[in-house]
């Protein structure tokens, strides 16, 4: 192991001298491609008799997870408490969480499960502490609350953020938007579909001889990096949006507090003493991006308390039918949906259909 971070360690400083230009770019993105296979290596557990994290396997329940990152004592198990009034052990202390607690709370008829992670500290990604059970739990979350301490905000921020980048999380980030494909034979073929500023064939070639690749097709469809390029080669990587939550707000004055508010993808509040937790449950559910829709039986009035949830990436009427029941598909003939989907009220549709969110749906059955 400590030779594994001996060499990242190695190839980091080789990068902080090395002066950034147009003649070193190309040995730079080597040593970024070393680095991530390097990082890779590390985080992936050797097969055998490595023990699993006592505690930190917990059961997807609900429509959607969301982790709790942070440092030790920011308030992560008081806020979780108080949102979802499950007992988390709380105290001044540091590491007073240990394994990984979870809470559900029922939101806008959707069932949200809230992780409690134990307190991250850096060097997680190197195996520190318990960090590296905690990120591979943040891994399965659809969005990661990072709860910071807001007389310490931004170093705090810094450190977990790279803590978890290390890990393959990118946050409030979108894929690039590059097309990769191995081949038998041909070489390398780069396509830049827009002007880039940093990757050129040289460069290209230099990440993929890393990696031992000599015949692929690249085609670059916008403005990418060097990191960009090898997130899509190493392709383990998490896109998941993220919230900031600054807690402990009653010890700061007003004018910081408006100071605060302006940044981006952030929401302060106390945890203690339960101010501005219906801020941060609307900003919860947009960045969740949750479909509900509601049954309707035939003659009868919708059920509007218990949804069917959907994600936003398969909204389609053959993926709500088989939320229900696996079998209703083969008995479709058609639905009838009300809403914001259709052009008509009600309409009939067919599997094919998108659905948007409180659509109501009548399901027709072949007779």
């Amino acid at each position: 192991m400590s030779t594994l971070v001996e060499k990242i360690k190695a190839i980091e400083d080789e990068m902080a001298k090395t002066q950034k230009n147009k003649a070193t770019s190309a040995h730079l993105g080597m040593l970024k491609a070393k680095l991530a296979k390097f990082k890779r290596e590390l985080i992936t557990p050797k097969s055998g008799g490595a023990a699993t994290g006592e505690g930190f396997d917990v059961a997807k329940t609900g429509d959607a997870r969301i982790g709790f990152v942070g440092f030790p004592s920011v308030g992560k198990s008081t806020l979780l408490s108080n949102l979802a009034g499950v007992y988390s052990e709380v105290a001044a202390y540091e590491f007073t969480t240990l394994t990984t607690v979870p809470g559900v709370i029922r939101y806008k008829g959707a069932k949200i499960q809230l992780l409690d992670l134990p307190g991250i500290i850096e060097g997680a990604k190197d195996g520190k502490g318990r960090g590296r059970q905690v990120i591979a739990v943040a891994r399965t979350c659809k969005l990661i609350f990072i709860v910071l301490d807001v007389l310490k905000p931004l170093g705090d921020k810094a450190i977990i953020e790279k803590e978890l980048e290390g890990f393959g999380i990118r946050l409030n980030k979108q894929p690039p938007n590059i097309t990769f494909r191995r081949k038998e034979k041909g070489g390398i073929n780069l396509t830049q579909v827009v002007a880039q500023s940093e990757l050129d064939l040289d460069s290209v070639k230099q990440i993929l001889s890393e990696y031992r690749i000599s015949n692929a097709d690249i085609i670059l469809k916008e403005d990418c990096t060097c990191d960009d390029l090898i997130d899509v080669i190493e392709g383990n990587r998490i896109y998941v949006p993220c919230i900031y939550v600054l807690n402990k707000i009653d010890q700061i004055s007003i004018e910081e507090l408006d100071i605060i508010y302006k940044i981006p993808h952030c929401v302060p509040l106390s945890a203690h003493h339960k101010w501005n937790f219906d801020d941060l449950l609307e900003k919860m559910w947009d960045y969740l991006n949750l479909t509900r829709i509601y049954t309707k039986p035939k003659g009868q009035l919708p059920d509007f308390n218990a949804p069917v949830v959907l994600k936003e990436d398969n909204r389609t009427l053959e993926t709500f039918c088989n939320n229900l029941h696996k079998a209703i598909m083969k008995d479709l003939k058609y639905a009838l949906v009300w809403g914001n989907s259709v052009k008509y009220q009600p309409q009939r549709v067919g599997k094919e259909h998108v659905l948007c969110d409180e659509d109501i749906v009548q399901i027709i059955k072949k007779h």
